[in-house]
């Protein structure tokens, strides 16, 4: 008889999507294929630095080209992987805001987003991304929010505001790869899990808006200010 301890196992994380599923959907959005987005995505892989991915960058896309939106504010901009989406759908008149707190992360998104002919459509800012939010005045016809998660619900309730009517709120991680439903999947940081639920709890509560959470990599959240 073995009388070596067993370790347990550690309960394994959740796909939301099935990589088959997300796999034909990835080759689906091939023809976005640029050297620019091509570059920066092998960086997230060569540094390990999380980025939305192909997937959520089309339908970031699509959602901004939708509702016609022209000026843009993002809540953790990393090196400007979603703003290129953003940026491409906003068009020549438009605007993205972004803000990060890692220097490091501005002459990478520069050196980017003037590569795709895009860096004269965002002004990008480094900082907290609360602060610089509130440094910029008006409403947004969207607020893209992907910094970090424990800020989730003091960002949704001070951008909820200041999106436009017929606006959108977006949130990326919103699923936190199925912590939010098992509860036995250990946190990535302590507190992140249940500040992501709350948040998503908040959003999906609040009579102004129109929600829904798209599962695709690791949920990306929807949420539609009401008209009238």
């Amino acid at each position: 008889m073995d009388d070596t301890p067993q370790i347990p196992s550690r309960p394994a994380l959740i796909a939301p999507v099935h990589r088959e599923i997300e796999a034909y959907l990835a080759d689906l959005a091939q023809p976005t294929d640029t050297p620019t987005l091509i570059g920066m995505e092998s960086l997230a892989v060569r540094q390990s630095f999380p980025i939305v991915g192909r997937l959520c960058g089309v339908f970031l896309k699509t959602l901004a080209l939708a509702i016609g939106a022209r000026r843009v504010f993002e809540f953790g901009s990393g090196f400007g992987y979603s703003t290129h989406w953003f940026a491409t759908a906003v068009g020549p008149e438009g605007r993205v805001v972004c803000a990060d707190s890692d220097p490091a992360n501005l002459p990478l998104a520069k050196h980017f987003l003037k590569e795709a002919g895009l860096w004269e459509r965002v002004e990008f800012r480094i900082g907290q991304a609360q602060g610089v939010f509130r440094s910029v005045g008006g409403e947004f016809d969207i607020c893209y929010n992907d910094a970090d998660k424990c800020d989730y619900p003091d960002i949704w309730r001070m951008a909820r505001e200041r999106v436009r009517p017929g606006g959108c709120y977006i949130a990326d991680n919103v699923l936190w790869h199925g912590r939010v439903a098992r509860e036995c999947l250990p946190d990535a940081v302590p507190g992140w899990t249940e500040a992501i639920r709350e948040h998503n709890r908040l959003i999906f509560t609040d009579p102004g808006f129109d929600a829904f959470v798209n599962p695709t990599r690791d949920g990306m959240v929807v949420a539609r200010r009401k008209t009238g």
